[in-house]
């Protein structure tokens, strides 16, 4: 059993919940932690026990972060509006940098998490 984090810019939450739903069997074996909104959406579209963190911007990037350097967290799956300015960006380089830095398997859209759900 893995240990996935699972976080969506707004405007890729329900991308990320319908990636979800066609993969629930596979997910479903594995330990999940998730945002608070992203992590509320997925229980909600997919009935997956997901543990919810803070709100992305309220702290939640930053407590997938720590579990990522803490090596308790094995895969983070993170669909990124490239399109979209962030007001919390600051939080969101240093999740993508902790995940580079520890050599976490991440996914940033459906093709990199299908094969980073592939590997675990």
């Amino acid at each position: 059993m893995s240990r996935i984090g699972l976080v969506a810019h707004d405007d890729k939450k329900e991308e990320l919940v319908a990636w979800s739903l066609k993969h629930r069997d596979k997910l479903a074996l594995h330990e999940l932690w998730g945002t608070g909104t992203t992590g509320g959406r997925i229980v909600a579209g997919t009935g997956l026990p997901v543990t919810r963190l803070l709100s992305g911007p309220l702290g939640g990037d930053a407590q997938l972060g720590a579990m990522i350097a803490e090596g308790r967290l094995d895969a983070l799956i993170f669909f990124v509006d490239p399109l979209t300015a962030q007001p919390h960006d600051v939080d969101v380089k240093a999740l993508i940098r902790l995940a580079t830095l520890y050599n976490t398997l991440f996914a940033v859209n459906q093709s990199s998490a299908d094969a980073v759900l592939a590997a675990i």
